[in-house]
């Protein structure tokens, strides 16, 4: 390994932590925050063209800003990743068959096609387990609140367009999810998903192991991508939303 190589990657945090000293109940989370390739990882590329990298297969587009930009409005810190997920996917549990990912919406992942189980081990050491450990840390604040910011495409290949503007996910757990998604139907112009486009529970992964199972309180938001693809309208709608988060916990009583 080259010295500028390996001193690229001493410098290189597979995650990010703003607002650390914030102090509200609310900790925001972006797991697929950027899409970040290290260059000895599939040699930066994972084998893809640039146009694949910034396609949603490879982050949330527009998540990383509403989540900065929520985090500043209600107070809180925010976790975001600095990697990929098709590195591998810190939203899944450790022994999910979709950690790594080898076809995304159509497209194959060359270097994840005949990735070993000795390179998932290291990528879980490298990019899962530091974020993945920071996470736990920043929940053992007292009384915290999780909310985990994502974005989904309006329309996979091969399917029919989603409806949603918003999906509001969650487990069992509705404390939050329920009065927020109530609130956003009533008074936003959003068309409003119910564990929609995805379901809200997947046993094994973030929320299910640092908030569902510890009885904290929390939701997942998804946001259409192409709502937010500018800084401009990630923190408008950062803005709108915050004082619907708010008012969730307040009706919550919890």
């Amino acid at each position: 390994m080259s010295q500028l190589l390996e001193d690229k990657l001493m410098t290189y945090s597979p995650y990010f932590v703003h607002g650390q000293h914030r102090s509200s109940r609310w900790l925001i989370t972006c797991d697929h925050a950027t899409n970040t390739i290290p260059s000895d990882i599939g040699s930066g590329t994972l084998g893809l063209c640039k146009g694949d990298l910034k396609r949603h297969i490879s982050y949330d587009i527009g998540a990383f800003g509403v989540a900065l930009k929520l985090g500043k409005e209600l107070k809180a810190p925010v976790l975001s990743t600095n990697f990929s997920r098709l590195i591998i996917d810190p939203n899944r549990g450790p022994q999910d068959p979709t950690l790594v990912m080898k076809l995304s919406d159509g497209t194959i992942i060359p270097s994840n096609k005949t990735v070993s189980k000795l390179e998932i081990e290291n990528r879980k050491t490298r990019f899962y387990w530091p974020y993945d450990q920071q996470l736990a840390q920043l929940c053992t604040r007292q009384n915290i609140v999780i909310i985990s910011v994502h974005s989904f495409t309006r329309q996979l290949r091969g399917q029919k367009p989603r409806p949603w503007d918003i999906g509001i996910l969650h487990t069992s757990d509705e404390r939050i999810a329920r009065p927020l998604i109530k609130l956003l139907s009533d008074s936003t112009k959003f068309r409003i998903g119910d564990n929609e486009p995805y379901s809200g529970h997947l046993p094994g992964d973030a929320i299910d192991r640092h908030a569902t199972r510890l009885g904290r309180p929390n939701a997942l938001l998804e946001i259409r991508n192409d709502l937010i693809e500018t800084q401009k309208c990630q923190r408008e709608m950062a803005t709108i939303l915050a004082p619907f988060f708010e008012e969730a916990l307040r009706a919550s009583k919890i």
